[in-house]
């Protein structure tokens, strides 16, 4: 009876791909592929800013050395069809060091060009090479999560388990060695009766007597030793093996960071773009990194309010400005749901520094006493080049709060390099 055999491939790699190779590519050309993430990303737009992209690669960067076989030795001749030169002429270099077609991508009036070498980076190569060396500073383990983390690895193999986790090469092996061990001493029974038999029946009196009995004796037993060799399964339950994982407690850091964006009018929508990307950078940068994190959001005006993620980054409210209505916000939403001792505490900020001059000294206040001091770090983002009382009042904080920083964005272009500033990693360049 025929099988039905299914064959389901797994690989990661899927088919006519080379992870190895991909990986290997993405190591060589890291420098270069790093410039040009960066450059796609300042030409993005919130929207599809976390997507793939086609990196051109200069072709005199992906060139490889070629070897190939020559004649050899010293040759004289002279190519068909010269009119110049006769044997024993010497011809003088070429003037500007050399021939042959143009080697950028570009075309010129004197050879043929050759095209960029294009890689195409997937949706997660490019979000990895833009985030690789960012890190939120100073983050510890405060102190372990309520609900225990659990992490699973592998311990070897074990004879019960599920479907999923069989380890099928293993599986085939020992099924392989049963029946070499169950069926050994069967087929060497039955080479030896098959020997005699071809002997018996070799015999000139193979049909007379006691001789004929004997053959008709072994051939019962060769059938009956046939029959047993078949009996034997191909695969029984006790071959199966399975891949056994066991769970360990790992330490887990809670971590939390809060958005605070000013949406309003002077805003204008320049700013709250260049706002929202940044938050839009932040936010994929915590949700690709961090396992456990928590985000709130909070949006401001004359009043603050916490918002969904949606809201934060479509919403289109405006209205005066009052900057510490946010701050205020933000203390007792700690005091409430996040309290310092058991969580890691981050807050980011995004305005134009234009606000009621009465309260830019009362934001400095809220924050030198009361967020800071439960943060682990604070970065203030100023998206207008000009300085606003709010940056005066933010400045004098940077002098004495280590975990405090503020930047200024004035193009959309000088997004990356100030969060890259912010978010680096401790001993990595911006």
């Amino acid at each position: 009876m025929a099988m039905l055999q299914q064959i389901i491939d797994r690989r990661l790699s899927g088919k006519n791909k080379s992870i190895g190779n991909r990986e290997r590519f993405l190591r060589r050309y890291r420098s270069q592929i790093r410039e040009a993430v960066r450059e796609a990303v300042s030409g993005r737009g919130i929207r599809n800013l976390e997507q793939g992209e086609d990196i051109p690669l200069p072709r005199r960067d992906v060139s490889e050395p070629v070897f190939g076989h020559a004649q050899g030795g010293n040759r004289e001749y002279v190519h068909p069809g010269n009119k110049e030169y006769v044997k024993g002429d010497r011809i003088e270099r070429p003037q500007g060091g050399g021939a042959g077609g143009g080697g950028g991508s570009e075309a010129s009036d004197t050879g043929a060009g050759n095209d960029d070498f294009v890689f195409h980076l997937s949706k997660e190569e490019f979000m990895q090479v833009f985030f690789e060396d960012l890190a939120l500073p100073h983050l510890i383990r405060t102190q372990l999560a309520e609900v225990p983390e659990w992490k699973s690895h592998r311990a070897g193999l074990t004879s019960d388990g599920t479907p999923n986790n069989l380890h099928v090469v293993r599986s085939m092996r020992g099924a392989l060695a049963r029946r070499i061990a169950l069926g050994g001493e069967n087929r060497r029974e039955l080479r030896r009766l098959e020997a005699l038999l071809l002997h018996l029946r070799a015999r000139p009196d193979a049909g007379e007597g006691m001789i004929a009995r004997e053959i008709r004796e072994t051939e019962a037993r060769i059938d009956e030793l046939r029959r047993t060799a078949r009996h034997v399964p191909y695969i029984d339950p006790i071959d199966l093996r399975y891949r056994s994982h066991v769970r360990t407690p790992v330490p887990s850091a809670k971590a939390v960071m809060f958005c605070l964006m000013d949406v309003s009018g002077s805003m204008d929508e320049a700013r709250k773009d260049m706002s929202k990307r940044f938050f839009m950078l932040l936010y994929l940068f915590l949700t690709r990194h961090y396992e456990r994190i928590d985000l709130v959001f909070i949006r401001h005006h004359t009043q603050a309010e916490e918002v969904s993620e949606d809201e934060f980054f479509h919403a289109t409210e405006t209205g005066g400005t009052v900057v510490s209505s946010a701050l205020v916000l933000m203390h007792e939403i700690i005091r409430a749901r996040y309290p310092s001792a058991e969580w890691n505490i981050y807050g980011a900020q995004a305005s134009d520094g234009d606000n009621w001059h009465q309260d830019s000294g009362r934001c400095r206040k809220l924050l030198a006493e009361q967020i800071l001091p439960l943060v682990r770090y604070y970065a203030y983002v100023q998206v207008a080049e000009a300085e606003q009382n709010l940056w005066d009042e933010y400045a004098q904080l940077q002098e004495s709060h280590a975990n405090f920083a503020l930047r200024k964005v004035a193009e959309a272009t000088d997004i990356y390099p100030v969060f890259r500033d912010l978010f680096k990693k401790g001993g990595v360049a911006a």
